[in-house]
């Protein structure tokens, strides 16, 4: 069945003003830190200053640039304007900041306390170190577009599904806050007095309800198809076009953006060479059911690579062809 095919490639995305945010992701092995390094360098010709950043515990932005990166933004040899850096999204339950309880947060035996009543929401502490990421890149207006180089499939969704999961759980923090008031009462004498403790204790959840508002601030710009967008990557077998398609409905879930999917390891065989044009028909079965499924996306083919994609002149030359429209091959 012939179906009209949507530009194959990555130009709405340069045009889009608005965007800041772009999440890039797929199955492990499908060339996602290829992908978004490339189409970092290519944002970086149109945008004032751009961050990418790898969020994937196997770090391979370094690998893919050919330079060193580590937990705070570096400029990428070359450019002016482009930064990468290389964080692990989760943290440690003793490395979250506390909210203030007049000093007593400090305390080693109080400390595990409170992590103990913060970590009674699974998963919040990979939350909230998310959300302080995602508020120390807030709070720096340097960048004007963010490119997030995402772990595999099944971590991403996690991960995009944090400023909820820390709204909700921080939500049942001010929900137990007076059962929670006789717990710290005991304290009352380390302030003075009962009034000045309750006034300690109301400042304490006045900072928790503050990253309750970042953690909604967080969610709603994830949500804003306009400033957001996911770019979802793979190559055309089964098992990665079964997870693409995967991904796109639970994006669609979590009424996350996505107009745009990256082929990458495209064949396009010549009459010469009978394996190549074997492999192709395998190919062409998954290409054309992505292209017919989803034939109001942006799907680019990006042939497969004589040689490795490394450095950053290598990069730009992957960023051209990410704009340049190419119909699936017909070999005779």
């Amino acid at each position: 069945m012939d179906v009209e095919r949507m530009e194959g490639t990555l130009v709405n995305l340069i045009k889009n003003e608005d965007l800041k945010w772009v999440f890039v992701g797929g199955k492990g092995g499908v060339g996602k830190t290829t992908t978004s390094s490339s189409f970092a360098t290519l944002m970086a010709r149109h945008r004032k200053s751009v961050l990418i950043i790898s969020t994937d515990p196997a770090h391979n932005l370094s690998d893919a640039f050919d330079q060193q990166f580590g937990k705070e933004p570096t400029q990428v040899k070359g450019f002016d304007n482009l930064y990468a850096m290389e964080i692990d999204p989760t943290v440690d339950s003793e490395d979250i900041q506390l909210p203030a309880f007049g000093g007593i947060e400090n305390d080693e035996s109080t400390r595990g306390f409170l992590s103990e009543i913060l970590g009674a929401v699974p998963g919040i502490d990979e939350a909230m170190g998310f959300s302080q990421l995602i508020q120390s890149i807030e709070g720096d207006k340097k960048f004007d577009l963010v490119i997030f180089d995402t772990a595999p499939t099944g971590h991403t969704l996690r991960l995009l599904n944090f400023p909820t999961l820390l709204e909700k759980g921080l939500q049942k923090l001010m929900d137990i806050k007076t059962k929670l008031t006789s717990v710290f009462s005991s304290f009352a004498s380390m302030f003075g007095s009962p009034q000045e403790f309750q006034e300690t204790f109301d400042k304490a959840f006045g900072n928790i309800e503050k990253m309750k508002k970042t953690a909604e601030r967080v969610n709603e710009r994830m949500k804003d198809n306009k400033a957001t967008t996911f770019l979802a990557v793979c190559i055309p077998e089964f098992l990665s076009m079964y997870e693409t398609d995967r991904l796109i409905q639970e994006l669609t879930k979590f009424k996350i953006d996505i107009h745009n999917i990256v082929i990458n390891q495209v064949l396009f065989p010549d009459d010469d060479c009978k394996m190549c044009k074997a492999r192709y028909k395998m190919q062409k079965k998954y290409l054309d059911q992505i292209i017919e499924m989803y034939d109001d996306f942006h799907v680019v083919l990006m042939p497969l690579q004589e040689e490795e994609v490394r450095g950053v002149e290598k990069l730009k030359g992957f960023a051209d062809q990410l704009c340049k429209d190419k119909a699936p091959p017909q070999p005779k």
